[in-house]
């Protein structure tokens, strides 16, 4: 009997039912979309932490910031030059420097892989090299005309010429662990010429170059560059998935600290979670076990992050969110006031069902049933609307703008190779120079099965609060007053 009248219904209210049911359909096609928008909105930020710190990092551990007024002394960039008796002075020096002048003791590396969640940890020093190459020029003495003198002096007259001229060319080093390239920057630039260090080669004196930085300087693997008077053989050439890489030029972790004079230093630790659910968790576990550290996530990142990207971050959880909240609220209102309409243009055949012994529990589940037909019927409606729309953001891959950094303590040093790059002036130096780049990020809507459940939860949701106002109409129904009312 319920399913004899609930295919009757069906087809006898066929308008009302695809009222309901498109009703609840865009409410939960709204919610998917939104969802998966939202969804790609964290892998894109996911993206923004790979192209700075390399695939399958979670976090990174740098030092803390000093409290304000403690400091210290900062080391500020200074050349010297011999200066030469005879002829014009060819000077050429390079400055080598840590990332932000702040370093974590080597040991930080083991510390944080011994931390409850850490599945990996892997240390890497970030270091700044400024190169001044140029020449002084000396000046000629041009005697006044007619070769006179000061009584008792030497010959009057001024110095014509002369002069420095100096080109300033700054770009950064890696330092890897090479024993241990699983993790960092390094993971985020594939080795497009030659190839990538080998786990011997922990102090060897070779290089791999990102590919720009080499076709800006002319370098190819089988030649060499020069930094601070050391000579590293190119052993590869890599390029940046992201387009642009995390570093110029990258040394072996124990180079890269004899250059700067940083034994056993590092200035940034990659660390991957053993449950991506738990990186909070692990972030404070490192934070409170490791006085002194700051810990940065994707999800601190996308603080930090301005642009075209944050623009629809915040579109998507703020008002995508609440735009889904209230078309779903109206669509469960709607839904049901035209099933308590439907109850009340069926007074007279629910009064003649309680007539012939039918229980006010039946009438009501009845009335519940049809309502969640069609919230079902609309939960597949929605879900198909959805997908589509979420296969069509994907398939048309917009392209967001994450600028990360703007504003913050990075300043330009100016120079050559690597000119856009920047020198931190503070602690994390090294995690703030690598996001003070622009990134050019293709959004997709990927639908989980998670999005799915939610949009069938939400169909039945609709219908069990459409059969609700129903039944309960039907519920009060007396046979008696049912049946002197006139349809």
């Amino acid at each position: 009997m319920f399913f004899t009248y609930l295919r009757r219904e069906l087809r006898r209210r066929r308008k009302a039912a695809l009222v309901v049911a498109s009703g609840l359909a865009l409410g939960i096609a709204l919610v998917i979309v939104v969802s998966s928008v939202s969804a790609g909105m964290n892998q894109a930020q996911g993206k923004v932490l790979e192209s700075l710190y390399g695939l399958g990092t979670d976090m990174t551990v740098t030092k803390a910031a000093p409290p304000p007024g403690e400091g210290g002394t900062v080391r500020r960039p200074r050349f010297q030059f011999d200066a030469k008796e005879e002829g014009d002075g060819e000077q050429s020096q390079d400055l080598v420097m840590v990332e932000g002048f702040e370093a974590l003791a080597a040991s930080t590396v083991a510390k944080v892989a011994e931390q409850d969640g850490v599945a990996d940890a892997v240390g890497g020093l970030n270091v700044r090299v400024v190169k001044v190459d140029g020449e002084f020029r000396r000046g000629e003495f041009k005697q006044d005309s007619g070769g006179k003198t000061m009584r008792g002096g030497p010959p009057t007259g001024e110095v014509r010429g002369g002069g420095a001229d100096f080109d300033v060319n700054s770009y950064s080093v890696y330092g890897t662990d090479v024993a241990r390239q699983t993790l960092g920057p390094l993971t985020s630039s594939k080795i497009t010429s030659g190839r990538t260090f080998k786990e011997s080669e922990t102090d060897a004196k070779v290089a791999v170059v990102d590919s720009a930085y080499a076709k800006e300087q002319k370098l190819s693997v089988g030649g060499t560059l020069t930094i601070s008077g050391t000579k590293y053989g190119i052993i590869g050439i890599a390029t940046a998935d992201s387009g642009d890489a995390a570093a110029n030029v990258y040394l072996p972790l124990a180079q890269a600290q004899t250059l700067a004079d940083a034994k056993d230093k590092v200035t940034t630790v990659y660390v991957q979670a053993a449950d991506s659910q738990r990186i909070d968790g692990v972030k404070d576990t490192i934070q409170k076990n490791i006085p002194g550290t700051t810990v940065t996530t994707s999800a601190d990142l996308a603080q930090t992050v301005s642009g075209s990207l944050s623009t629809a971050s915040d579109l998507a959880s703020g008002v995508g969110k609440w735009l889904s909240i209230v078309v779903l609220a109206a669509a469960f209102l709607v839904a049901g006031l035209l099933t308590s309409a439907a109850v009340s243009r069926r007074v007279r055949e629910f009064g003649t069902l309680k007539a012939l012994g039918w229980k006010s529990r039946r009438v009501t589940g009845q009335v519940a049933g049809e309502a969640l037909v069609n919230g079902l019927i609309g939960g597949a409606l929605g879900i198909g609307v959805g997908l589509a729309g979420a296969w069509a953001i994907t398939a048309f891959s917009p392209t967001l703008t994450a600028q990360l950094g703007a504003g913050g303590g990075p300043q330009s040093l100016g120079g050559g190779g690597g000119g856009g790059r920047m020198l931190a002036g503070g602690p994390g130096g090294a995690a703030r120079e690598s996001a003070s780049k622009a990134l050019d990020i293709a959004l997709t809507a990927p639908v989980s099965l998670t999005t799915i459940g939610l949009a069938v939860a939400l169909a039945v949701a609709g219908g069990l609060i459409a059969g609700g106002f129903g039944g309960w109409r039907a519920s009060r129904l007396r046979p008696a007053d049912a049946l002197r009312r006139v349809e």
